[in-house]
């Protein structure tokens, strides 16, 4: 399935603290109804915040109050088995901290909160490619325990692809689940992303060598 609308060039609103973007005619699965960016003076650097919805959640900046939501959710080992391991465990507010300290300073912004209402309860991010893999790049993304079951990670991967694809330039996202990761890969599967291989032995985790899957989401 294609990315048929592409952002356009913003327009901003006098004093109304808004830079808005018409709503994407056709996105990855129909269910990202329109970008607005809040464009907010955070001391001397300009930051563009991003929201978009997705219906049963929302793919939105992270802000510095998001700490406290990020631990109660994030410091779960069972999310922890399905991650790398610069993914702590035990999930600390100092680590929430670092973490937000580290997103919020990265231009372009790659890093996002999946919020339920307006509590974050998970993240979806990006690894820009360089040099010849400047299109691609990599997705990944956590939910917490209590969000799952409801659709609510389809929705935010399948918004976060349409968004990267459109703000990045991007011709391809990929993404390296655990084989025995069946919830990831139903995941990344009802997004849309297609297995494009096997990588055996590819990983380690908990002292345990695993294969890991290659999904990709390729924009023709």
């Amino acid at each position: 399935m294609l990315l048929k609308s592409w952002i356009s060039a913003n327009r901003k609103t006098q004093n109304s603290g808004l830079v808005h973007v018409p709503a994407v005619a056709k996105s990855v699965a129909g269910e990202v109804r329109a970008f607005c960016f809040k464009e907010t003076l955070s001391e001397k650097l300009r930051v563009s915040l991003v929201e978009i919805d997705c219906r049963v959640c929302k793919v939105r900046s992270w802000r510095l109050e998001d700490a406290e939501s990020i631990v109660r959710h994030a410091n779960n080992r069972k999310i922890w088995l399905g991650l790398r391991d610069c993914f702590p465990h035990p999930y600390t507010d100092s680590d929430a901290q670092d973490y937000l300290r580290q997103a919020l300073s990265t231009q372009p912004e790659t890093n996002f909160a999946i919020a339920h209402g307006d509590e974050a309860v998970g993240s979806v991010g990006f690894v820009l490619g360089r040099d010849v893999e400047r299109h691609s790049a990599e997705v990944g993304y956590w939910l917490g325990e209590s969000m799952w079951g409801h659709g609510i990670a389809t929705a935010a991967l399948k918004a976060a692809t349409a968004y990267a694809l459109a703000t990045y330039g991007l011709w391809r996202i990929f993404a390296v689940p655990f084989c025995e990761n069946a919830a990831s890969i139903r995941v990344l599967e009802k997004a849309g992303f297609v297995r494009e291989g096997i990588m055996r032995r590819s990983a380690i985790k908990e002292g345990r060598v695993l294969d890991q899957a290659l999904y990709a989401f390729v924009r023709e």
